[in-house]
Order: C-alpha cells, then structure tokens, then sequence
C-alpha cells in the first residue's frame, strides 16, 4: 500500500516533569511533611508551535514549574488530591489556550521519629519504596466544567508463604511449568483507583482505606491464581468504597522458586528459596461499576 494524503499534527501536549516539592507545616512546635514529585500536562491551541515554531501561546515549562511551587505555598499541600485540583484548574481557568491540564504527583511517606517512647515534633525517617499516586485532569471552565481524579499506590510489595497455588492451567508443547497447590504469592502492586465524584471526599482516610483494604483481601482470600486474587482485591475496594467507579490493577509476580538443596543432602520442605528478579508474569485487570460515570479525560495519556 503507497499513502500519499497531507500529513498533519494529529496531537501534542506538553509540560513540566518530577518537579520535587517539600512541604513543611511550622505552624506550632510540632512540624508536618509532606514530600511530593509533581508533573504537570497541558492541552489545548499549541499546534502552532510544533508546526510553525510560534510560540506566543505556549506558557513555558519553567512557569509551570514555578506555579506548583507557589501553590505548594498556598492554597498548600494538606492533601496531594486538592493540592492538583487547584493547580490543574489554575492553569484551565488562567491560561487561554489552555484546553485540559493534568497533573499527576507522587507522594513518598515519612514516619515520625520515636525518641524514648515519644514522638519528636520535627524529625521523621522515610518509608517505602511504596509510592502514593494522584492524577487529576481538569478541563473546560466555568459551568461545563469537569474534573477526574484518580488515586493510586505503586511499588506497594506484599507477600504471602501459604494459601496460593495455580495448578489446572493450559499446557501445549513447550509447557514444562509444573502444577502446584502450594506456593509463595509476591508482588509489587500498582494500584490505581478512579474517583466517580471530586466533592466530598476525604482524600487522605479514603487512601487509608483502600490500601488496608487490598493488603487484607490479599492476605485472607485463598489464591488459585494472581490474577483471581486482583479481581478479588478490585471488587473489595468497589464494595466497601462507593465513592470509586473503577479500580485498576497491575501486579507483577515476584517469582519464589524452592532452591535446590538436595544435592548437598539438605531436606528443603518449602523454607529456602531463590528470589527471582526477572523475567515475571504480569498481570492486569480493571475491575469497573456497571453504572460508572464515563471517564472522560480520566485516563488521557
């Protein structure tokens, strides 16, 4: 086949990545952190400057840069969800040829530090490597409007030693997995969750929630298989967060093989194994409400 139509600017956005922000509270003896990695994504008439170099509509990189940290100032970052509504709709509402705006923020968790028992006001050590995410798509202005928020968590690894098998699967000629009926179940969960309303909503326990709620479902639920236990998970959070239209699952299994000690005349009844890095199975899934509002922008790369 031999093309020859016009060829054109069929999309563009652009902004400013992992702009690194903290956030410390100095309003009593006692401080709070907030540490967050801000990206920010702006649509709209820019056409212009991909195909012709004009640039008198493109608001530069570095003053998004500088506006996420201004509003790390004020209105604040008491929440990371209506710390990139009010970005996100900053730049929809101010900026003209600005269509859409998203943001997306990454927040890493401090701990307090403890000091004979007490917990000291300005000293914390960092946790991980799991990462809370927010993404927040604002577009239109005035009453039409709207705005998707989706909450998340990344690099959450978790592991159980019992109560997993996968056993019953297809084989074909260059199958030579062994079934099992006991097995270690690792992962590396990435969570992403999508909010079906932006007004009342308690950001921080409704995150809170949602993570203890995929830890326990993944610690009780019997797996035969990951990909059972992430519908499992998915339809947990759904039930017990009505607030949630959609949850979307990515789950890379961290593969434990029982080492073989045998050769050295060592009985190994499933306690030694060898950690496997790669290659692993991913598994995804998207568990949705039936009656879920559209999602719009939501998922807009």
């Amino acid at each position: 086949m031999t093309l020859s139509g016009p060829i054109v600017l069929t999309d563009n956005r652009y902004g400013k990545a992992e702009n690194r922000i903290v956030r410390i509270y100095r309003d009593g003896p006692r401080h709070e952190i907030r540490d967050v990695n801000v990206t920010t994504v702006l649509r709209g008439d820019f056409a212009a400057a991909y195909t012709a170099g004009d640039q008198s509509k493109v608001l530069p990189t570095d003053s998004q840069k500088q506006t996420a940290y201004a509003y790390a100032k004020k209105p604040g970052l008491q929440s990371v969800e209506d710390y990139a509504l009010a970005l996100a709709r900053h730049f929809v509402d101010t900026i003209e040829p600005v269509d859409s705006a998203t943001v997306e923020v990454d927040e890493y968790a401090w701990q307090r530090v403890s000091v004979d028992g007490a917990e000291h006001d300005f000293t914390w050590t960092r946790q991980g490597p799991e990462v809370r995410t927010a993404r927040i798509t604002v577009a239109g202005t005035g009453d039409s409007q709207r705005a998707w928020v989706i909450g998340g968590v990344r690099d959450l690894i978790i592991l159980k030693s019992t109560e997993s098998e996968f056993a019953d699967f297809l084989t074909d000629e260059f199958t030579v997995l062994e079934p099992t009926r006991e097995r270690m179940l690792a992962t590396s969960l990435f969570a992403r969750w999508r909010f079906a309303t932006t007004e009342g909503v308690d950001w921080d326990a409704t995150y809170d929630g949602i993570r203890a709620r995929l830890v326990a479902v993944f610690a009780t639920h019997y797996s035969k298989a990951l990909q059972q236990t992430l519908f499992e998970m998915g339809r947990a959070v759904l039930e017990s967060f009505p607030v949630l239209a959609e949850v979307r699952l990515s789950a890379p299994n961290k593969h434990h093989f029982l080492y073989d000690l045998a050769r050295f005349g060592i009985e190994n009844r499933g306690q030694v194994y060898y950690a496997a890095d790669r290659p692993y199975g991913l598994i995804e899934a998207t568990v949705a409400r039936a009656d879920a509002p559209d999602a719009g922008l939501a998922w807009a790369p």
